[in-house]
């Protein structure tokens, strides 16, 4: 096998994986499973007993669910369209990078000038990653309505 064939071969395989999206009736599920678990979160806030396991898999499904609604289709799937969700995936992840770069710095200031030191000034994956779906969705929806 020379060396050509490979290069095409690799370069097939990512642009088969770089265009993945789901059909536009996925974008319903992921809504309904974003709502309903978003829904069980506010709830599960107002009980006494918030089990530690349960509030991770609600994290987790959270994220499937807003993932599920960017890997959509659009009804009327263009160029237009595709160009308009890329922009949107690279702001998302600028500013998903200087976010994560920022809030920390946040955290310190407003914890040890504003409120009494705090050793729980913890970041986690959860943060950055639900943030940065979500400006995705939101610039991606801007960027659709103003074009």
């Amino acid at each position: 096998m020379n060396t050509k064939k490979i290069i095409e071969c690799e370069r097939t395989k990512i642009e088969k994986w770089s265009q993945f999206q789901l059909s536009n009736r996925w974008k319903t599920i992921g809504t309904v499973l974003c709502l309903v678990t978003f829904l069980t979160m506010i709830g599960l806030k107002f009980t006494e007993a918030e089990p530690l396991w349960l509030k991770d898999i609600l994290r987790k499904v959270l994220l499937v669910g807003l993932l599920i609604i960017i890997l959509s289709k659009e009804k009327m799937e263009d160029e237009m369209i595709v160009s308009l969700r890329a922009k949107s995936f690279t702001l998302a992840f600028i500013i998903g990078v200087l976010y994560a770069l920022i809030q920390p710095v946040v955290d310190y200031v407003i914890h040890n000038f504003l409120y009494e030191a705090s050793e729980n000034n913890g970041f986690s994956y959860f943060q950055v990653l639900s943030f940065m779906l979500l400006i995705q969705m939101m610039f991606f929806e801007v960027l659709k309505r103003n074009r």
